[in-house]
């Protein structure tokens, strides 16, 4: 007999970008997918790497690297596109990320959550849910509804939709 106790449970899975650690509520997550080719949409910003057909539905696909002005890095055996469920206003929609690689899931109590550390007034750290420590190693734990604006999300699916007219073809790197 199990009980359900996803309100005490709080469960990350923790990924690297440029050897530093993050995680994500493990709610938000669909599935982790090897990297595959993405197939580049015109007239997006940099961060959107394009898309990439999961199950034949289109995903677009952010690189977090490049949202978060962290250097470029080629791939390895090691990267992966995480497929998430973000909320924007009210509405579900499904996103994939770029990762180095992924780690494990973890389980961070409330406790050991610290607040946002303030850097500035002029920094938007809103996306920054807390840090949190594991195993002596600090995580930035991420809001991921708050990375995207719903203006980004908009114009990242228009554009793909308009530019794959629904269909995905494989790009050759």
């Amino acid at each position: 007999m199990s009980t359900n106790n996803t309100d005490t449970t709080n469960q990350y899975l923790t990924f690297s970008l440029s050897d530093e650690l993050y995680a994500l509520e493990v709610s938000k997550v669909k599935e982790v997918l090897e990297y595959q080719p993405i197939t580049r949409v015109p007239k997006t910003p940099d961060f959107m790497r394009g898309v990439i057909n999961v199950r034949g539905g289109i995903v677009p696909v952010v690189d977090l690297r490049l949202k978060f002005d962290l250097p470029a890095q080629e791939q390895t055996v090691d990267t992966c596109i995480i497929v998430l469920e973000i909320s924007i206003e009210n509405e579900t929609i499904t996103v994939g990320t770029i990762a180095d690689n992924v780690h494990e899931v973890v389980e961070i109590q409330p406790e050991d959550i610290e607040p946002t550390p303030k850097i500035g007034t002029r920094l938007d750290t809103d996306f920054i849910e807390g840090i949190g420590k594991n195993n002596d190693r600090f995580l930035v734990i991420l809001n991921i509804d708050k990375i995207l604006t719903s203006e980004e999300i908009t114009s990242m699916a228009d554009q793909a939709a308009q530019d794959t007219g629904g269909s995905i073809e494989k790009q050759e790197q």
